[in-house]
């Protein structure tokens, strides 16, 4: 038995999943920073800053979570392809 690495399987963590981890990751880093937005400036539109921050995070969160499952599916597709079956 060798220990040579199987070149016939392909990479687990490549950079496409590299950025989806990071399109996960970025709301939780955003949001358990409390520091950096803790605070009551500057207003917008009468909102304090720590409330509309936190709304903000809201659609951005939805925005990289839809962009994480869309390259995650574009990644299962390839994943596919490769092995030469079809992937609905």
């Amino acid at each position: 038995m060798s220990n040579a690495p199987d070149t016939t399987r392909p990479a687990v963590v490549t950079p496409l999943r590299a950025v989806i981890a990071l399109c996960l990751i970025a709301p939780f880093v955003a949001m358990l920073w409390v520091g950096s937005y803790a605070k009551a400036d500057p207003a917008f539109i009468g909102i304090p800053f720590f409330y509309w921050y936190q709304m903000l995070w809201v659609l951005i969160s939805t925005a990289l979570t839809v962009t994480a499952y869309q390259l995650w599916r574009r990644d299962q597709r390839a994943r596919q392809d490769a092995k030469g079956g079809t992937a609905r």
